[in-house]
């Protein structure tokens, strides 16, 4: 599986934590940014996800901010775009076996190192269960052309 990730300089710390797991795991990872802590602007960095993810290059993208939802909402701007916010391992879960969301959100301030680590291998290693769950998220992706 190859990863999308990023963060803004809220989120930049655990952004570093998870490229440590993400290695751990054997999952190819690209880094979006920021590379530092200093300040940027969190829809630059989701939109540079977002399309990479949207486009194809990247099967799945995370994301990390201050809260998670800032990146969340400019994510989820981008068509072909399911990004979910979780804060706990049965929403991390939940968002792929039933919205096969392919972003996952995380926000730093808001959970720490450890809980943020069960959260990215659950929701990494969650199939989208499909069945009556596919033409609901079908539903969602034809919001887009509204």
């Amino acid at each position: 599986m190859k990863v999308a990730i990023g963060s803004d300089h809220g989120g930049f710390c655990l952004k570093e934590e998870l490229k440590a797991l993400l290695a751990e795991l054997g999952v190819d990872a690209d880094d979006f940014g920021t590379h530092t802590a200093d300040s940027v602007d969190y829809p630059d960095i989701s939109r540079q996800v977002a399309e990479a993810v949207a486009k194809g290059e990247y099967e799945r993208g995370i994301i990390i901010c201050g809260t998670g939802i800032g990146v969340s909402i400019a994510a989820n701007k981008i068509n072909g775009i399911r990004a979910a916010l979780c804060n706990d391992v049965f929403s991390a879960q939940m968002s792929r076996e039933h919205n096969d969301a392919n972003i996952l959100t995380l926000g730093e301030r808001v959970i720490g190192p450890g809980l943020a680590r069960m959260i990215v291998e659950v929701w990494l290693k969650t199939a989208f269960a499909g069945g009556r769950h596919a033409c609901r998220v079908e539903k969602i992706m034809a919001l887009e052309k509204v």
